[in-house]
């Protein structure tokens, strides 16, 4: 006992408590791949298995609060990564790994290649909003790249049928999985950029769901370039709603599915008839406001303007008298002396008089202008502003649908049917539909409670409750 009065005795709970602090410390956060055994799930809802290898064994768990967000149910011989801390299990001094998220390898291999391509992509600005192009308002020819023997196709052509019949669609077919799909997918969108025979306006690339390994073909490099590359804009609906793609990431516009595209990218034949109804009725009203308007100045300039004969008449008139005031006059001035030098200053005032008289006949002549040619002055200046009216009305028409069309876009993406897709719920109490229920100590055993699901909903009576807790899930295990 000698030997030990100089060194400080741990119990074996100090010890264990030190060792695990320790492994906490250096490992916070480790990912191990391995193969699950010994898996057991007691009615506490924590998972106990062992992760191995060919040569080494690592006691597991993953409790209740974490393994009930996983998409699967593990099972024995079920390759695996893990990600997780290592801790110390101080009951039975035992080292283990709390897990705290899971996937299967193949698909966590693909998922770790699909997020370190998108950093790299947007890190390189392929997916920065300004570099999206609008969608064409009224498009003539659309390229549809997929395969021509699935369902997508199907789907997208009879929206196109029943919204647009005039709309030209070609189809461009590739392989969307499989090795040979990424190039091919690629080469495919280059040659509708390049196609001048018949342009297209713009290019949908869609196919249906699948699983991961299914859809990679769209979250290749070279896919991803040759979208961002493209003049046209390109629309992406890659499998279902809830699937996403680097391609939808880099593509102009992305849409939950085929047909959702399809409605994004034709025009509503429904809704074009209706405002071009609207529009027509617009023109006729302001071309017969603008008809009448001119016809009342017509009639009041025809009411202002006398014939240039009646003109012609009244000078006749006024000249006759001014000839009999003149012979009046002659008749007097020739009984007076100098007759001559009179008659002499008469003549040349009634030339004067008479000068005079003939410029302002000729100005009159030179101001009149003809009914005729005023009202086609008037028809002219009318087209003219019937062309300015038509322009502005359809680029206020072009406005306005871009603005709705964008509208729709983003209220469809922040729709609760989305959050409901993804597997959520909305909880209410009884068959109330504003009563919700956010916290279990709002419920009471036996209470009947009702979820609203993406499609139904579900009546459920409460069993029991579990209220919240601070507790260290690890440390409750432990007691």
């Amino acid at each position: 006992m000698s030997s030990l009065s100089n060194r400080d005795v741990l119990s074996v709970s100090d010890l264990t408590r030190s060792a695990r602090m320790l492994l906490e410390g250096e490992f916070p956060s480790v990912f191990v791949e391995g193969e699950i055994s010994n898996f057991s799930k007691p009615a506490s809802g924590h998972w106990y298995f062992t992760l191995k290898d060919d040569k080494s064994q690592l006691r597991s768990a993953m409790f209740k609060g974490r393994n009930s967000r996983l998409k699967f149910v593990p099972r024995n011989g079920l390759q695996v990564i893990v990600r997780g801390k290592i801790s110390l299990y101080e009951g039975r001094g035992d080292f283990q790994m709390i897990a705290e998220h899971m996937e299967e390898a193949g698909d966590g291999a693909l998922r770790r290649a699909f997020e370190k391509l998108k950093q790299q992509l947007e890190a390189e600005g392929l997916f920065d909003q300004g570099a999206k192009q609008p969608l064409p308002q009224l498009p003539k020819h659309l390229a549809v790249i997929t395969s021509p023997t699935g369902a997508a196709i199907r789907d997208v052509l009879h929206v196109f049928e029943r919204r647009f019949p005039g709309l030209h669609v070609t189809v461009i077919p590739v392989p969307v999985q499989g090795d040979d799909a990424s190039p091919q997918i690629a080469k495919a969108i280059q040659l509708a950029n390049q196609y001048t025979d018949d342009p297209f306006d713009a290019i949908l690339l869609t196919r249906g769901g699948g699983s991961l390994e299914d859809l990679w073909a769209f979250n290749t490099e070279p896919v991803a370039r040759a979208i961002f590359a493209s003049r046209l804009p390109i629309v992406s609906a890659v499998g279902h709603e809830i699937d996403v793609t680097i391609a939808d990431f880099v593509a102009d516009l992305r849409a939950p599915t085929p047909s959702a595209a399809a409605e994004l990218l034709s025009p509503d034949q429904n809704s074009w008839h209706q405002q071009l109804n609207m529009i027509e009725q617009k023109l006729t009203r302001g071309i017969l406001q603008k008809h009448s308007g001119l016809s009342s100045h017509l009639n009041h300039i025809r009411a202002r303007l006398r014939h240039p004969g009646e003109r012609l008449n009244q000078l006749h008139q006024r000249f006759d008298e001014l000839d009999a005031r003149l012979q009046r006059s002659l008749r007097l001035v020739l009984t007076e002396p100098d007759v001559p030098r009179l008659a002499t200053r008469l003549q040349q005032a009634m030339q004067r008089r008479l000068s005079v008289q003939d410029q302002k006949l000729f100005r009159l002549r030179s101001q009149l202008v003809s009914p005729a040619q005023q009202l086609v002055t008037q028809q002219n200046k009318l087209s003219v502003l019937e062309g300015r009216l038509s322009q502005a009305m359809g680029s206020m028409k072009r406005n306005k649908q871009f603005r709705l069309e964008n509208a729709t876009s983003k209220l469809g993406a922040l729709s609760p049917l989305n959050t409901l897709g993804r597997g959520y719920s909305i909880v209410t109490k009884g068959s109330s539909l504003t009563d919700v229920v956010t916290r279990a100590d709002q419920v009471n055993v036996g209470d009947t409670i009702t979820a609203r699901l993406l499609t139904g909903k579900l009546i459920a009576t409460v069993d029991s409750t579990e209220p919240p807790t601070d507790e260290n899930p690890q440390m409750k295990l432990l007691k």
